[in-house]
C-alpha cells in the first residue's frame, strides 16, 4: 500500500475486524494489510502481526501467480487448512488484504461469506484513503516548489591551482 490510512480510517478498519470477530466467534484473528505486508489494523492476539502481514504478503504473491499461471483471472481469495484450523485470505480492494483465523469447527461457507463482505468494507476504506493521500500529493509538491535560476560559477584561479597536495 502506497500510502498509510490516517488515524480514522484506521479505527474503521478495526472495529470492521471487530464486529467480524463478535460475528463469527470461531475466528481467533483478523488482520488487515496492504499488499506490500504492512499491518492496517489487526485484532488477532497472541499472534504476531507484522510477521503475518509479512507472510501474507508472501503467501499473496505466489497466489497471484498461481492464478495468473492457469488462467483463472484476478485473485480473490485464499483459504489454508491446517491440523487446527483455517488461514482465510480475502482481497480487499486494489491495496488491501483480509486474513482471517478461524478453529478447525469454524463453518466455511459462513466464513466466505462474512469474509467476503468485511473484506469488500474495508477494501473500500483503504481505497479510499489510498485515492485522498494520491490527490493532496501533486497539491503539495506543486505549492512547495519553487525555481530559482542559476547563475554561472566565475573563478579566478585555474583549476591548477585549485588542487591539493593528495592531487599530485
Amino acid at each position: 500500500m502506497a500510502a498509510e490510512p490516517g488515524s480514522s480510517d484506521r479505527e474503521a478498519v478495526l472495529d470492521e475486524l471487530r464486529r467480524l470477530r463478535t460475528r463469527m466467534p470461531q475466528l481467533t484473528g483478523a488482520l488487515a494489510a496492504g499488499v506490500d505486508g504492512l499491518v492496517v489494523a489487526h485484532d488477532c492476539p497472541g499472534v504476531d502481526p507484522e510477521g503475518l502481514a509479512a507472510l501474507t504478503a508472501a503467501e499473496l504473491g505466489v497466489a497471484v501467480r498461481v492464478s495468473d499461471a492457469t488462467g483463472k483471472g484476478e485473485l480473490r481469495e485464499l483459504l489454508v487448512r491446517g491440523d487446527d484450523g483455517y488461514v482465510a485470505t480475502y482481497a480487499a480492494g486494489h491495496s488491501a488484504v483480509l486474513t482471517l483465523l478461524a478453529e478447525d469447527r469454524v463453518n466455511v461457507g459462513r466464513l466466505h461469506l462474512e469474509g467476503r463482505r468485511a473484506a469488500a468494507r474495508i477494501g473500500e476504506v483503504v481505497d479510499a484513503a489510498e485515492a485522498a493521500a494520491k490527490a493532496l500529493r501533486p497539491a503539495r509538491s506543486a505549492a512547495t516548489r519553487t525555481r530559482t535560476t542559476r547563475t554561472p560559477r566565475t573563478s579566478t584561479s585555474t583549476s591548477t591551482d585549485a588542487r591539493t597536495a593528495t592531487d599530485s
